[in-house]
């Protein structure tokens, strides 16, 4: 299996690599996310760590039946060879209805087929309330008009 653009990353591949990872993650689809990384993909999410596509969909699993609602924008950070860095924001309500947006950045490292092998990523909640949210398209995929985190000042 391979999961194209492939490494070395120039940005414009990189932009993309981020852009296709946001859109798997929106699908909120946790066997489609697990796709794009190898088998033994070793993650570390918060204080959580995570090791291959069984633990990746048993964690996205429990993720996404806590964060309702979810919608989700990556930005890209810096490339350079097999490594990508991106900051993303990603808005969110839980079962009480309080409203978050949870900001943070990942560091990704990939295989020569574009799978990601070694994701880490450092995540921090705000609370915000309903008229507070930025993130307003239906759930799924973000419309090419949406704004980006930088358009949005975030």
């Amino acid at each position: 299996m391979t999961r194209p653009p492939f490494p070395p990353f120039d940005t414009d591949a990189a932009k993309l690599k981020a852009r296709l990872a946001e859109d798997a993650w929106n699908s909120r689809d946790p066997e489609k996310v697990a796709g794009a990384y190898t088998p033994g993909s070793r993650w570390r999410n918060r204080a959580e760590f995570v090791e291959g596509r069984d633990q990746i969909i048993d964690f996205l699993t429990r993720k996404w039946a806590r964060e309702l609602d979810y919608r989700l924008i990556k930005e890209l950070w810096a490339a350079a060879g097999n490594r990508i860095a991106v900051r993303f924001a990603y808005e969110w309500r839980d079962d009480s209805g309080s409203w978050f947006r949870s900001f943070g950045n990942e560091n990704w490292q990939f295989t020569d087929d574009g799978l990601m092998c070694h994701r880490i990523a450092s995540i921090n909640d705000l609370p915000i309330t309903g008229a507070d949210r930025l993130f307003h398209w239906p759930l799924g995929r973000r419309p090419d008009d949406h704004p980006g985190l930088s358009d949005l000042g975030l």
